[in-house]
């Protein structure tokens, strides 16, 4: 094991939270509005897809800005690149490009249930080759330097859970230092309920951390996945864009603080507009906030509020006019 995950499986750390690779959602500008909120240990962006060449540089910086100031968030949160693929020769030829890049650290995706990536033997559709998942992940960590994590995340299996130790091992035996289990199976997608328990069941039968991840969007459910599964550490998906302040939440629980609410949250949406706007197409970006304030409407009656003034609205000059303050 390497030392790395043989120390963090020894010691009794705070536990740890990460925000979620989540494909169209979670770029670097949510990713850079959330860790400024508080609470992230890393974050993983959305995943590069590798299937028939080495990818130049500029791909890398394209998904993670990130890389240009030492592979960290505005706070100072570290950021891992996600690669997707199936072929274990292209996917280490391009972790050693990424790795030329002084990442925070290296992910590989076995874990994303969109039909057109499984198609094309990407993400949860490689959890019926375990071999492969080996293969993948030996060759992945033999191509990066050793003071980078590889790590990786997967899903229970693509219709059942009966491969899920089987796959598990596989990447723990293959070299990854950590892994994130999504406790769900492919063909599940992202309907309730998780299956916490089958979590609790690989990281019992693993030496390296597992980090449990699915179905948390408030703080019982955070106590709730740690419960039913036995691991310290949670990795925070949609609940997190749903509730900007949920890793805040958890963090100032444990040091007994206030919380901040929805102002906080109103100053969030504010700066996430301004880095939109400079992103993307004006016709572009009201659907980008759309997005956002739509799953927050679960957490928040101000944020259903603000939606519906939205939702007819089409550009970004009538969208900034509504934001604008009285």
């Amino acid at each position: 094991m390497k030392g790395t995950a043989a120390s963090l499986a020894g010691c009794q750390c705070r536990p740890r939270l990460i925000l979620a690779p989540m494909e169209g959602l979670a770029d670097d500008i949510l990713r850079d509005v959330l860790t400024r909120a508080g609470g992230y240990d890393w974050c993983v962006t959305e995943f590069v897809r590798v299937s028939s060449t080495v990818l130049p540089h500029s791909v890398f910086t394209r998904i993670s800005p990130e890389l240009k100031n030492a592979s960290r968030t505005r706070a100072g949160t570290p950021v891992r690149v996600q690669l997707l693929g199936s072929d274990p020769g292209l996917l280490a030829a391009n972790a050693a490009q990424v790795a030329a890049l002084s990442p925070a650290g290296i992910d590989l995706n076995f874990g994303c249930p969109t039909p057109l990536i499984n198609r094309n033997r990407g993400g949860a559709a490689l959890l019926a080759e375990p071999e492969l998942l080996h293969r993948i992940a030996a060759a992945v960590r033999a191509a990066v330097p050793d003071e980078i994590p590889v790590t990786a995340k997967m899903r229970l299996g693509i219709s059942d859970t009966s491969r899920a130790i089987d796959c598990a091992c596989a990447l723990q035996d293959g070299g990854i230092e950590e892994l994130v289990v999504h406790a769900r199976t492919k063909e599940d997608g992202y309907r309730p309920p998780a299956r916490w328990h089958s979590v609790g069941l690989i990281r019992e039968s693993l030496r390296i951390p597992v980090i449990a991840n699915g179905e948390v969007w408030t703080l019982a459910d955070y106590d709730a996945i740690r419960a039913a599964t036995g691991c310290d550490d949670v990795m925070l998906g949609r609940g997190a864009v749903a509730d900007p302040l949920l890793a805040q939440r958890i963090r100032a629980r444990e040091a007994g603080d206030a919380v901040a609410q929805w102002d906080a949250v109103a100053a969030m949406i504010m700066d996430f507009w301004a880095q939109v706007q400079n992103k993307v197409l004006p016709t572009q970006a009201p659907g980008r906030l759309k997005q956002w304030l739509n799953l927050m409407r679960r957490s928040y009656p101000q944020a259903e509020t603000l939606f519906s003034s939205l939702r007819s609205l089409r550009t970004a000059r009538d969208v900034s006019l509504v934001l604008r303050p009285a």
